[in-house]
């Protein structure tokens, strides 16, 4: 089990008033834990300061842009290595049952690939199944970290601390594959709508309320917040 996963998962949450009041609750659990490298918590740190100090609706303005507006920065982990194939639904029914068999209910609106949502079952698995699953995943967390380092975002150190505790290189060919997909514009719309025309496939009810994943995080840290993304089954 690893508090660190669970930082690492509201960090990469839509930045609401909540996660900011948390940041140094959240700050505490990277350092202590102890599975990221002093290299990496430093570099995290300029992230941690930004969500302290800038304006919220900046920190989402920012967010959606990268995130939202971006079909190469999906935080939705298959996007990048099925995209609209076939394979993309066996592939997510696999991880669902994954998650049922680790205890863990998706009771949420984003896909079961979303990261977030992944470290967040992670943070409650053993640590040598945390690492598998994300070495699994580590070529698509290296890209996204080279991508967003080419954007100068300082979201890049999360997931190059990912890519560094699964073991996986920037230089690696399955990463440079990844990276030879040309990047998106989010400032074309028309392009954009025309990318993501379907509508997203839900997993389960609607919470209807801010970021699903980051209100499991932080009512953990004693911070008052509605619905959680995720439940364990007792």
């Amino acid at each position: 089990m690893s508090i660190a996963f669970k930082a690492l998962s509201v960090l990469l949450s839509y930045p609401t008033d909540d996660l900011k009041a948390a940041i140094g609750d959240i700050r505490e659990a990277l350092a202590s834990d102890g599975i990221l490298s002093s290299g990496a918590i430093a570099a995290i740190q300029p992230l941690l300061s930004d969500m302290e100090t800038l304006d919220t609706y900046e920190l989402q303005e920012r967010f959606v842009l990268l995130f939202d507006r971006s079909r190469t920065l999906s935080l939705n982990l298959f996007e990048h290595v099925h995209g609209e194939s076939r394979d993309r639904g066996p592939a997510m029914v696999d991880l669902l049952e994954t998650y049922r068999a680790g205890g863990f209910d998706l009771v949420s609106t984003e896909l079961p690939d979303h990261l977030p949502i992944l470290l967040e079952f992670l943070s409650n698995r053993p640590m040598d199944e945390a690492k598998e699953m994300l070495e699994d995943a580590g070529h698509i967390m290296a890209a996204l970290a080279e991508r967003l380092h080419r954007r100068e975002s300082n979201y890049a150190a999360v997931l190059a601390s990912l890519a560094e505790f699964a073991g996986v290189e920037a230089s690696s060919e399955m990463v440079q594959e990844l990276l030879s997909v040309k990047d998106d514009n989010p400032e074309d719309l028309e392009a954009l709508d025309d990318v993501w025309e379907e509508a997203e496939v839900t997993f389960g009810p609607d919470p209807n309320a801010g970021c699903p994943v980051s209100r499991d995080i932080l009512a953990n840290m004693d911070i008052p917040v509605s619905q959680p993304t995720a439940a364990m089954n007792e």
